[in-house]
C-alpha cells in the first residue's frame, strides 16, 4: 500500500487531501482546568494532555500532514508553582525516554526549539538523544517548543545578525526575510498554515510570532485533554472553508 493510499484510507471523506495544511501548530491550553473539573490535581491534566498530543501526532501522520509543532512550555511558564514546573520537567524527560522507540518505529523526526540551555541537564540529555536518533527519519516532522518565547527568538536572531554586521561578514543590505529566518529556532521548518488553540483563549501567547504571519487561527472551547480526532477533524474542516488569499484578491 502506498503512502497516498494510506492517507486516503484514514482521511475523512469530507476533507480534501490536496487542501490539508502542511504544518499544524497547537497551543495546548486547559490541562489544569480539565483536572479541576474532574476533581483531580493539576498534574493529572498534564498527564492526560500528553496522551492527547500523542494521539494528535498519530492522526497527523495518518492523514498526511507533514509537520506538527506543539507549544509545550513557554518562557513565562517558569512563573507557575515550583511543584508543577518540576513535575513538567520530569514528565517531559520520562515521556521522551519511553516514547523514543515508538517514534523511531513511526519514522517521526523530533526537534526541540527554545532556550534549551536553561532546562535541567538530564532533560537536555534526553532531548539531544531523541533529536540525534530521529534526525534521519523521513516521516512527520514533530517540533516541541520548550522554554520557548517568540519575542526572545526574534531578539536572539537580531543579535546574531547584528554580530555578523559588526564583524564585517555581513552587509546590512544583504539582510532579508530568508536570512532572518535562517537565524530563528525554526530554521528549515515551513511556517504553520494552521494554528489551533484549545480552551477558548483568544491570543497566541508569544508563540511563533514571526512564523504565524499568515497562519489560519482556529479557537475551540474544548480543553486540551479532550482534544481528539473528532475535534481535529472539525478544525481541518474550518481550515478548508477559509479563503487563503495572502493579501491578494
Amino acid at each position: 500500500m502506498t503512502a497516498k493510499q494510506t492517507v486516503l484510507k484514514y482521511l475523512p471523506d469530507d476533507l480534501e487531501p490536496e487542501r490539508l495544511p502542511r504544518h499544524v501548530a497547537v497551543i495546548m491550553d486547559g490541562n489544569g482546568r480539565w483536572a479541576k473539573q474532574q476533581g483531580l490535581p493539576r498534574i493529572m491534566g498534564h498527564r492526560r494532555g500528553v496522551d492527547a498530543l500523542k494521539n494528535l501526532l498519530r492522526c497527523c501522520k495518518d492523514w498526511g500532514i507533514g509537520a506538527l509543532t506543539a507549544y509545550a512550555f513557554s518562557t513565562e511558564n517558569w512563573g507557575r508553582p515550583l511543584e508543577e514546573v518540576d513535575f513538567l520537567m520530569t514528565l517531559f524527560e520520562r515521556v521522551l525516554r519511553q516514547e523514543l522507540r515508538e517514534m523511531m518505529e513511526e519514522n517521526v523526526q523530533i526537534r526541540f526549539v527554545g532556550n534549551l540551555n536553561s532546562l535541567p541537564s538530564s532533560l537536555q540529555a534526553e532531548i539531544e538523544r531523541s533529536m540525534a536518533e530521529t534526525k534521519e527519519n523521513q516521516g512527520i516532522k514533530f517540533t516541541v517548543a520548550t522554554n520557548y518565547g517568540g519575542r526572545e527568538e526574534i531578539l536572539q536572531a537580531c543579535r546574531a545578525i547584528a554580530n555578523q554586521v559588526k564583524q564585517g561578514t555581513l552587509n546590512p543590505e544583504e539582510i532579508d526575510g530568508s536570512l532572518f529566518e535562517s537565524h530563528l529556532y525554526t530554521a528549515g521548518i515551513c511556517d504553520p498554515d494552521l494554528l489551533i488553540r484549545t480552551s477558548g483563549e483568544m491570543r497566541i501567547s508569544n508563540f511563533l510570532l514571526w512564523q504565524m504571519a499568515y497562519a489560519e487561527i482556529y479557537i475551540t472551547q474544548t480543553l486540551w485533554p479532550d482534544f481528539d480526532r473528532k475535534e481535529f477533524h472539525q478544525a481541518l474542516c474550518a481550515y478548508q472553508r477559509r479563503d487563503r488569499r495572502f493579501g491578494k484578491v
